[in-house]
This record gives C-alpha cells, sequence and structure tokens, in this order.
C-alpha cells in the first residue's frame, strides 16, 4: 500500500515528512534541506526536473516548485513569454515563469494552508503529479519556441492533449 493510499494514524503529520516519504518510495533522489524544505531529482520523459517543496508558516502555504534549464536567445524572449501565456492558459493550477538570472523556467504552485489546515498525502502526490504532468506537457513547446523554429501558436499545437477516457 502506497502512501497515498493509506491514512496516517498522526492527526499532525508534516507536510515535508510526506513528501519525503513519498520520495524514498518512489526511489528519487532527494536532499531535505531542512525541517520546511525538501529538494527532488524527478526523472521525466524529456527532462530532469528539480523539484523543491518548501512550507512557509509565514504565509501559511505549501509551495512547489518544478524548475529545468532554459536560456533563451535574447531574441527569443518576446515569443517565449507568449508560449508561457498560452500555456499558462492551459494549465488550472500552477503557473510557468521564467527566471533569467537563474536561466531556468520554472512552474510554481502553493497549496493554502491558512487557519491551521493541513496537508494530506493525496493533496501532495496531486500537486507533485500536476508539476511533472505539466513540465512534460509543454517542456517540448518551450523548445520548439526557444529555439526559433516555431511560433508560439504552432508550438503550442504540438503540446500533448489532455486524454479523456482510456484505451
Amino acid at each position: 500500500m502506497s502512501i497515498v493510499e493509506r491514512d496516517f494514524e498522526c492527526e499532525e503529520l508534516h507536510p515535508i515528512d510526506i513528501v519525503e516519504t513519498l520520495a524514498e518510495e518512489r526511489e528519487w533522489d532527494f536532499d531535505r534541506i531542512g525541517d520546511n524544505q525538501i529538494a527532488m531529482a524527478i526523472e521525466g520523459s524529456w527532462n530532469t526536473y528539480s523539484v523543491t517543496l518548501a512550507l512557509s508558516d509565514h504565509d501559511e502555504s505549501l509551495r512547489l516548485i518544478c524548475a529545468f534549464e532554459m536560456d533563451p536567445p535574447e531574441d527569443r524572449i518576446p515569443e517565449l513569454y507568449t508560449a508561457l501565456g498560452m500555456a499558462n492558459d492551459k494549465c488550472w493550477s500552477g503557473t510557468f515563469t521564467i527566471w533569467r538570472d537563474q536561466k531556468l523556467l520554472a512552474y510554481r504552485y502553493s497549496l493554502n494552508l491558512a487557519g491551521g489546515a493541513q496537508a494530506s498525502s493525496a493533496q501532495i502526490n496531486d500537486m507533485l503529479h500536476a508539476a511533472i504532468a505539466s513540465c512534460e506537457r509543454f517542456y517540448p513547446a518551450f523548445q520548439l519556441v526557444v529555439a526559433g523554429s516555431e511560433t508560439p501558436k504552432a508550438a503550442m499545437g504540438i503540446a500533448i492533449s489532455e486524454a479523456f477516457g482510456r484505451a
């Protein structure tokens, strides 16, 4: 039985402890940076994604950042911003942004835990799944835009469509 299929007997399990257990079960490389932060490397089809989750007591949220290298040429920046906007329109949770100084493209999501709410293992699993799925879906389109071989609209057309039903 996986962590997302069982209920925890402890009422207040720390969200980063839950993430660490998920990382161990899935055999992801991870580093527990501190009590409130963990960093992982998650292998996708297109890239290895650097995923960080941090619990912020200040704004009562669990923040997720899923990043990968992206260093677009200066003349492709406007097109990349257009592609990011188009991708963000298709994302129901989380958003993409470019951190030019760090040469990273990041998917960000924050789970509101105001009022003492606790993050469940299912919520955390969903956060991780949404982040990797979104990065996998749009990575090829972003690469096509950055390489200069496609317009943002054409590149978004190749983004993997959401599957409905079962084969």
